[in-house]
């Protein structure tokens, strides 16, 4: 019995890690007042272009910072939309993700049905790795999982502990105000929507890399909504973000948990995201009103220079 509890933490700490990347990465961009619905989409272009770039040098380490790169740069696409262009932020977003999901497939169609011939292996801490139950849970694990811990802490002290945190979020807050004291507010928009690509990026080459060391068209499937919700669920704050990646991470394993028990596969397959839509659903009724949610007052509004 305490193999099979141990075996099913480890694996919720493998399954959420993805899920933490891409929420602290869309937390971010959402603090400086962005909101990006294409996460699914860079995460689906993190995928192939790390998985293509490791199956064809044998460095998944190289996969991995290509990865960022081009969940950066695709994010960059959203930020001249809907910064530049001030088009509506909603239908950029979501034009993104398909338009992600179909380079992807394209992208990929070489590479289906190869599995990487070199796999990161995952990192066994002495002496901790030794600790009963504990060092195997936590200390025995890919080196994503460490990343993830690192850059969610990071983001959090970021974000609440430095003064660039704090020009972030007086982005996201009022950027009127933020101008008047001489913050270029497009350029940290800017920036900050592209940190929320690179995440994002990452996030879907743990799936192609470390998780399932494939490709297949579809490999992120839904993660990137699940990580939507998962912003509005942590409150905008990257610490919160950790609690409900490992608890949707641990939906995730227990579809393979229950079907020996003859439930159907069609609807364990649903449970996360029936999950997603139970989350959205208790907020949209428990609080009252955009504030309460902590949610950046000047989210999803596009802003004009000099407006006041």
């Amino acid at each position: 019995m305490e193999q099979i509890i141990t075996s099913v933490l480890t694996r919720t700490l493998i399954a959420g890690t993805p899920l933490l990347l891409g929420t602290v990465g869309e937390i971010i961009s959402e603090r400086g007042g962005v909101m990006n619905l294409g996460v699914e989409g860079m995460m689906a272009v993190g995928a192939v272009s790390g998985f293509a770039v490791t199956y064809t040098t044998g460095n998944p380490w190289l996969g991995l910072a290509f990865s960022m790169i081009c969940g950066a740069l695709f994010a960059l696409i959203h930020a001249f939309v809907s910064i530049s262009l001030r088009a509506n932020q909603v239908v950029s977003g979501l034009a993104l993700s398909m338009l992600g999901l179909g380079i992807s497939g394209l992208w990929g169609k070489p590479y289906i049905g190869k599995p990487l011939a070199i796999k990161m292996e995952a990192v066994n801490l002495p002496y901790l790795r030794d600790i009963p139950y504990i060092g195997e849970i936590f200390f025995r694990q890919d080196p994503y999982f460490y990343l993830s811990i690192i850059l969610g802490a990071g983001a959090w002290f970021f974000l609440y502990r430095t003064k660039l945190g704090i020009v972030v979020r007086s982005t996201g807050e009022n950027p009127r105000a933020a101008e008047t004291q001489g913050i270029n507010v497009h350029l940290v928009q800017y920036l900050c929507v592209m940190a929320g690509g690179a995440f994002a990026g990452l996030a879907g080459s743990h799936l192609s890399i470390a998780y399932s060391k494939s490709w297949i068209e579809g490999l992120t499937a839904g993660r990137g909504w699940i990580v939507i919700a998962l912003t509005i669920f942590s409150m905008w704050d990257p610490k919160r973000a950790f609690t409900g990646a490992y608890v949707f991470g641990g939906i995730f394993v227990l579809q393979y948990l229950l079907q020996p028990l003859g439930i159907s596969p069609n609807f364990l397959a649903m449970l996360p995201y029936l999950t997603t839509l139970a989350v959205l659903v208790f907020y949209g009724l428990s609080l009252e009103g955009h504030r309460k949610m902590h949610a950046p007052a000047h989210l999803g509004e596009p802003y004009k220079r000099g407006e006041r």
